[in-house]
């Protein structure tokens, strides 16, 4: 009776309602069928029949059900197609079969795009079409100088200099100690170990990244050659621990920016639309490719998503060495598992792959093909990692059962630091073991430990077949874009991430409407009485001194929140210092505009200020200028110092200089030697005296005097409070040349400065 009740419902034979799946609406006969269970994408044949279904299914359902006859296919189909032409028939018949045809064809095309973004999906979409690559590190010794790895302002922050830190002699150790190995095409190498293992160093030093370390001995080769920067930006990627993708893009949007940069001038439109879409179908990433990346304080996709949007950044360029700085932390299991098996298909695409990792759950352990055991910088184990358990094991250290042999012999390697005794006894125990396990490699090709009950190469344990590599992709030439494309693509990015971020900029909007009606409101009122000298002084000089303060702060942290993203793009050379430099400028002015004409206009009305569209234009165009100048001056602030409550502390305390020696606090003739060089290049105090010649120059003013009206002259007004001695061209001249000063010393930050993050230094 539950078979015939399924049958009449539309599911498959045998089934019950309840055996839908709670997603799916009873009708959904397909959900639970084990001819949908497939983890590849649909079979040619399936497709044909979808095409002929979708056909003739208005036009004529009886030969639409035709279709599903035995003589459809030929001998030669699989027992998939059979089944889903089975399964067909059987949820047609009875039914009103165009209704049951639409509902067919539209569930397989849903059905289609699931299975291929679908985690169980073993297919390769995305392989590298380069000849096989080979990473070999030849007896490497690596040492790091710890006291430069504390940055000069912690120094500073001690109350020590920087150059009184201890001697260099006293503060080096070895990161990497008596280390070789080679790995292929095809093999994931992970690197496992506690922390302060040394897996930091190696990677730094393979990538050629070592900040503040030196090798002391050994060599790393790439394809047969010597390693050097040029080779390594050629032939190697890396994927930093942190994901610093901006957060209001979506994960097409982000891939396509970076295609722009990346890939070579020879690649049309096109070609890079489809490298995207090979990248995203790769990276299982197509349920998201339109969602937004977000990050902890935007909604975006998931944590394990936002990785592989990371990977997929460096993968865009079709690199033969694919290298990550341990990218499952921060996710839970399932998602770090998940994204271990794309680290797993993206091997077998024939690309070498180096990982490195704190402690693998066992099936993440599994999936590795190579793994390198470490402890303070020396090699424990390296060879296959379904043989870690029997070389442990043979040496007098077996895996308990139900242990996962990641987690024990980690623990096993580790230094105890709790007291003298144990780091000592557990330092020696290490050491014994590194030494026994040079002993054993030391005449093994690629000083990979093999099994000896197989007779196994290191290639034969690791390798996998391999799918033909796709023609169509090209080799990758040197020509990359240009600057003028580099600036076109940065800009295009940065508009589109600013203008995004909706709450920020109703928040902006907001802040410029109240603080222009608060001011408006408050010299409301007067009708034809003009102001007093006093007010209207104030007035101008609140004008030009409020907004730039609010901006301070704003660009400031901005930068800071781009800052890691800026440093490893130009570290990886996506770009240059200067596409970024004019990109950055540029991109600030529609915020910028906007932003000035919310603040200003009902400001001048409201005030009843100078009449005419002179005045106002003139008035406008100073207010301008003057903001935009104190952006550049913020952004300068940010690119020079290492740290936001530095930039912020150093950008306020210039202001505030500027604000006092502005010509209101007090007159400028008043001023001793060092303000009144400071009040030279105040942008405020050429704002006021501006915005003052502006109101005030060839106008007279009527002033009360008892019983008596006196009329004083505007430009003796300016003579007075010091403010006539330039003319007003001269003024504007002097706010752009100041605002040319902040950009060159932005740009030359930008250019000589690493821009390194907080978590880098």
């Amino acid at each position: 009776m539950a078979g015939k009740a399924a049958e009449e419902r539309g599911l498959p034979k045998g089934a019950t309602p309840q055996d839908a799946s709670p997603g799916t609406s009873p009708a959904c006969p397909l959900a639970n069928h084990p001819a949908v269970s497939v983890s590849t994408s649909l079979p040619r044949g399936h497709r044909l029949l979808i095409s002929e279904l979708e056909t003739c299914a208005l036009g004529s359902p009886q030969h639409a059900c035709g279709i599903l006859s035995p003589n459809f296919f030929p001998s030669t189909s699989t027992d998939l197609e059979c089944s889903f032409r089975g399964l067909l028939a059987r949820i047609i018949a009875g039914r009103t079969l165009t209704r049951r045809l639409l509902y067919v064809i539209c569930y397989f095309h849903g059905l289609q795009d699931r299975l291929f973004s679908s985690e169980s999906d073993n297919s390769l979409y995305f392989t590298y079409s380069g000849q096989p690559n080979t990473l070999e590190v030849r007896d490497l010794n690596y040492q790091v100088d710890l006291a430069s790895q504390v940055p000069w302002f912690e120094h500073l922050a001690q109350f020590k200099m920087p150059w009184t830190s201890p001697s260099r002699q006293n503060s080096c150790e070895l990161g990497v100690q008596n280390l070789s190995f080679k790995v292929r095409s095809g093999q994931m190498l992970a690197i496992i170990g506690s922390s302060g293992c040394g897996r930091a160093s190696l990677l730094d030093v393979v990538t050629g990244r070592g900040h503040g370390g030196k090798i002391k001995s050994g060599q790393i080769w790439i394809n047969g050659q010597p390693s050097s920067p040029q080779l390594v930006r050629k032939c190697v990627a890396h994927v930093r621990q942190h994901d610093q993708l901006l957060p209001n893009l979506t994960v097409r949007e982000t891939l396509a920016f970076i295609a722009q940069m990346r890939l070579p001038r020879t690649f049309s439109q096109a070609q890079r639309d489809k490298r995207v879409e090979d990248v995203i179908a790769e990276l299982r990433l197509r349920q998201c490719a339109d969602t937004r990346v977000g990050n902890m304080y935007v909604r975006g996709v998931s944590g394990g998503e936002r990785r592989r949007v990371s990977i997929g950044v460096q993968l865009l360029w079709n690199p033969g060495i694919l290298i990550l700085d341990e990218p499952t932390s921060g996710l839970d299991s399932f998602t770090a598992h998940n994204l271990v098996k794309t680290l797993f298909r993206l091997a077998k695409g024939n690309r070498l792959v180096l990982v490195s990792l704190h402690q693998p759950r066992s099936d993440i352990f599994r999936l590795f093909d190579l793994v390198l055991l470490m402890t303070s910088g020396t090699p424990i184990y390296l060879g296959a990692a379904q043989h870690m358990v029997q070389y442990f094991t043979a040496i007098g250290y077996p895996c308990p059962r139900y242990s996962n042999p990641a987690d024990f012999y980690v623990d096993l390697t580790s230094i105890d630091r709790r007291s003298r005794e144990q780091e000592l006894a557990t330092r020696e125990k290490a050491q014994s073991l590194a030494a026994l396990f040079l002993e054993k490699v030391r005449d093994l090709d690629g000083f990979l430990w093999k099994a000896e009950t197989k007779d196994l190469d290191e290639d034969s344990c690791v390798e996998s077949s391999l799918t033909p590599l796709d023609t169509n992709y090209l080799p990758s030439p040197t020509k990359m874009p240009g600057a003028v494309q580099q600036f076109t693509t940065l800009i295009r990015r940065q508009i589109s991430n600013d203008f995004r971020d909706l709450p920020t900029l109703l928040i902006h909007g907001a802040e410029a409407c109240l603080m222009s009606l608060t001011i408006g409101f408050l010299y409301f009122g007067h009708g034809s009485v003009q102001l007093s000298l006093m007010d209207t002084a104030a007035l101008l000089f609140m004008i030009g001194a409020l907004i730039p303060f609010n901006v301070i702060l704003d660009v400031i942290s901005k930068c800071y929140s781009e800052r890691a993203m800026l440093y490893y793009e130009l570290e990886d050379g996506l770009y240059t210092t200067g596409p970024y430099f004019f990109a950055k400028i540029l991109g600030e002015l529609p915020e910028h505009c906007a932003y000035i004409i919310i603040y200003g206009m009902p400001t001048y009305w409201l005030a009843n200020l100078r009449p005419g569209l002179q005045p106002f234009l003139l008035h406008f165009l100073l207010v301008w200028l003057v903001v935009f100048c104190c952006r550049i001056m913020a952004l300068a602030a940010a690119a020079l110092l290492p740290t936001f409550h530095m930039a912020s502390f150093f950008s306020n305390a210039l202001y505030n200089s500027f604000y006092l020696t502005g010509g209101f606090m007090i007159n400028l003739s008043s001023l001793w030697t060092v303000p009144a060089w400071i009040s030279k290049v105040s942008f405020l105090r050429w704002c006021f005296e501006g915005l003052m010649k502006i109101q005030f120059s060839r106008r007279t003013y009527k002033r009360p005097l008892g019983n008596l009206t006196i009329a004083v002259s505007g430009d003796k007004i300016l003579s007075a409070m010091e403010l006539n001695s330039y003319p007003l061209y001269a003024i504007y001249l002097i706010v752009i040349g100041l605002s040319g000063g902040f950009m060159v010393l932005y740009y030359v930050s930008l250019r000589f400065i690493k821009q390194k993050p907080s978590q880098d230094w």
